[in-house]
C-alpha cells in the first residue's frame, strides 16, 4: 500500500515540476503568436526576421527585405519580437560608431615587421623539392 502512495507522490511531483509548466510555455507561445499583428517584427522557424504586413486568419506575409515578401502560416513563426526603443537604437548607433573608429585607428597605425631570433641556427633541408614531390603515396 505505501508503494501505491509514493508513486502516485512521484506522478504529482512529475506533473507539477514539468509538465504543467511545459504546457503553459506552450499556451503562452501560441498566444503569442495568434497576436501578431500588421507592423510586428517576427523570428520566423527558419531562422529569418521579418515584419508582418499582412495578417488574415492563418495566413501572414512577412517582408523579409524592401520589396521582398513571404507567405506563410502562423506556425512557421518562431517568435513576435518586441518594438525596439530608442535607447536600443542609440546604444546599436554608438557601438557602430565606435567600432569604426577603432577599425581607422588600426589602418593609421604603422607596423614594423621585424625578425626576432633569439640566437639559434636556422636549418634548412639538402633535399630537393623534385625528391619529395616524387615521395608522394
Amino acid at each position: 500500500m505505501s508503494f501505491l502512495i509514493i508513486m502516485v507522490l512521484l506522478l504529482v511531483v512529475m506533473y507539477v515540476l514539468m509538465i504543467r509548466p511545459q504546457r503553459q510555455r506552450q499556451h503562452q507561445q501560441q498566444a503569442m503568436i495568434e497576436r501578431a499583428s500588421v507592423g510586428d517584427d517576427v523570428l520566423t522557424t527558419g531562422g529569418i526576421y521579418g515584419t508582418v504586413t499582412e495578417a488574415e486568419g492563418d495566413d501572414v506575409v512577412v517582408e523579409i527585405a524592401d520589396g521582398l515578401q513571404v507567405h506563410m502560416t502562423r506556425r512557421g513563426i518562431a517568435a513576435v519580437l518586441p518594438p525596439e526603443t530608442d535607447d536600443e537604437a542609440e546604444i546599436v548607433d554608438a557601438e557602430a560608431t565606435e567600432a569604426d573608429a577603432s577599425d581607422d585607428v588600426a589602418e593609421d597605425a604603422e607596423i614594423d615587421e621585424v625578425a626576432v631570433t633569439d640566437g639559434e641556427e636556422v636549418v634548412t633541408s639538402d633535399v630537393g623539392a623534385d625528391n619529395a614531390a616524387g615521395d608522394r603515396r
